[in-house]
């Protein structure tokens, strides 16, 4: 994992982690901002305009009525001014949290390129496309600045109770937007966990629920405190595991989900994981129709949008 601000390398636009993205997990102490019996949490929707629809119907047609919190990096390939638009509007009439593409959006300093801070193992030339594609959506975003200035002014990170469970709300990690801490990369070794149970502690959450880093974790575990999760949602609109064709959100709620791919119940509260089946063909023709090939975002993208990442849910589901 990236130790932010020892190499020139790990300096370099993509890898910084400006000052501004940080935050103490203690911040994540607070009161809740928001009490729901069911809680939908979308990170990563990515400008794919078929999986918002899909996310929009999953939380309306919840027997529950779901709150819905747009979890930061809703859009990303949206380059198309149109769709820049509209997927915004859409969002903005929810609970938006910004991630650090929208962070990004809303200022013209370039030193973060896209605001990913990805760690070390992510090649030079992954960076190199990341920063380009935060680029031209920066370009598209320039003839919206009132929308940019309302992304600037999103919060980063958000508590909310369900059932009598705390739960944070997080982009990137409880330590800053963009974080790497819940990587599934960086949750398989032991000062991973150490980290995380100082989160829990210092937040006094039983649930913290995050994305950004693009493959998901479902993780439980005891605590002094109790029983305590972490999910990380992976995209909701991209595919997470191989061969398949669907996003994921969270979902929090007093009932279980019945149609749960995985989860976990955390005192009166049941966190699952919940397929976004989106129209995977009309996403596939929008997705060319922006970024064709050879373009940064297919280069990067094309392959995992096709196929999935090379990741299964039994590599996601975890406890200790």
């Amino acid at each position: 994992m990236s130790s932010f601000g020892g190499t020139a390398s790990e300096r370099q636009p993509g890898r910084t982690c400006p000052l501004s993205y940080r935050y103490s997990p203690s911040t994540l102490a607070r009161d809740a901002e928001l009490q729901a019996e069911t809680l939908y949490i979308a990170g990563g929707v990515y400008g794919n305009p078929y999986a918002l629809a899909r996310i929009l119907e999953i939380a309306h047609d919840d027997p529950c009525r779901g709150v819905l919190v747009f979890n930061g990096d809703f859009n990303w390939f949206n380059t198309d001014a149109y769709d820049f638009a509209a997927i915004n509007d859409l969002v903005m009439r929810n609970i938006a949290l910004r991630g650090n593409v929208e962070t990004e959006l809303a200022h013209d300093d370039i030193g973060a390129g896209c605001g990913c801070a990805y760690p070390q193992k992510v090649s030079d030339e992954e960076v190199d496309r990341s920063n380009a594609i935060l680029a031209r959506l920066r370009e598209t975003a320039r003839a919206a600045p009132t929308l940019r200035k309302q992304l600037g002014a999103l919060p980063m990170h958000m508590v909310v109770e369900v059932a009598g469970i705390r739960i944070a709300i997080v982009h990137g990690d409880a330590e800053s937007l963009a974080g790497w801490a819940y990587s599934e990369h960086e949750l398989r070794r032991p000062e991973g966990i150490r980290r995380l149970l100082s989160h829990i502690a210092a937040a006094r959450v039983r649930v913290i629920a995050s994305s950004h880093t693009c493959l998901p974790v479902a993780l439980d575990f005891e605590t002094p405190a109790g029983r305590c999760a972490l999910f990380n949602n992976g995209a909701a609109g991209m595919p997470n595991f191989r061969g398949t064709r669907y996003g994921l959100v969270t979902r929090i709620a007093s009932r279980p989900a019945a149609n749960a791919l995985y989860g976990t119940r955390i005192g009166a509260a049941y966190v699952d994981a919940v397929a976004v089946d989106y129209d995977h063909a009309r996403w596939i023709e929008r997705f060319r129709a922006s970024w064709p090939e050879g373009s940064p975002a297919h280069l990067s993208y094309f392959e995992r949008i096709v196929e999935g990442p090379n990741y299964n849910p039994a590599a996601a589901v975890r406890a200790l």
